[in-house]
């Protein structure tokens, strides 16, 4: 199930509900809790991201502030490797690492904790560097994301891919990445 047929899209995206104008006038938001609340549409997307990801030899799954969490933990254990959250600054107890990046007025951070793929982000279970997937439920602009990506590296681990359950397409997110992205749904 690498490649989801048109019929397993549309039940996708027909579990995603639109709210108009939320959170300001003129933005159609793309809700996931519907999906999430679905049984049939959560499994099938989790069971597709699944068997995509067993072959990368993955060491963790890095998740976004708060919906990448969702997400990113269950794959993750569906995979029988390490969760990692990012989070927005300040959220973490330990020692972190944060990564700026632009906003349409300013400018915000997302962290990790400093060893989150183990010291130097070598991983305590394979010994070499951390293979990283990092995931979240939807690329927009990529600014929180390629930043996301961007502290994976910085750390000594490697982002392998970014993956996202949707894409705006048509706000060009993914140019703002140096590695691999992969979204299962594409709105134009």
């Amino acid at each position: 199930m690498h490649i989801l047929t048109i019929e397993q899209k549309n039940i996708l995206l027909q579990a995603i509900r639109d709210i108009p104008n939320f959170p300001k006038p003129g933005i159609l938001f793309k809700d996931i809790t519907t999906l999430l609340g679905n049984p049939k549409a959560y499994k099938l997307l989790l069971d597709h991201l699944s068997h995509r990801y067993l072959d990368y030899e993955l060491d963790y799954v890095a998740g976004i502030d708060a919906r990448g969490f969702i997400f990113g933990a269950t794959l993750a254990d569906r995979l029988g490797i390490g969760f990692v959250p990012v989070r927005k600054k300040g959220k973490l107890p330990y020692t972190t690492v944060a990564e700026k990046y632009s906003l349409e007025y300013g400018f915000d951070e997302v962290e990790i904790h400093i060893d989150a793929f183990g010291e130097n982000g070598i991983s305590p279970y394979s010994g070499e560097k951390s293979r990283v997937l990092l995931v979240d439920d939807l690329i927009a602009t990529g600014g929180t994301a390629s930043a996301a990506a961007s502290l994976i590296n910085k750390v000594g681990a490697e982002c392998v891919e970014a993956c996202f359950v949707m894409e705006l397409v048509f706000l060009q997110g993914r140019q703002k990445f140096e590695t691999e992205v992969y979204s299962v749904l594409q709105i134009d």
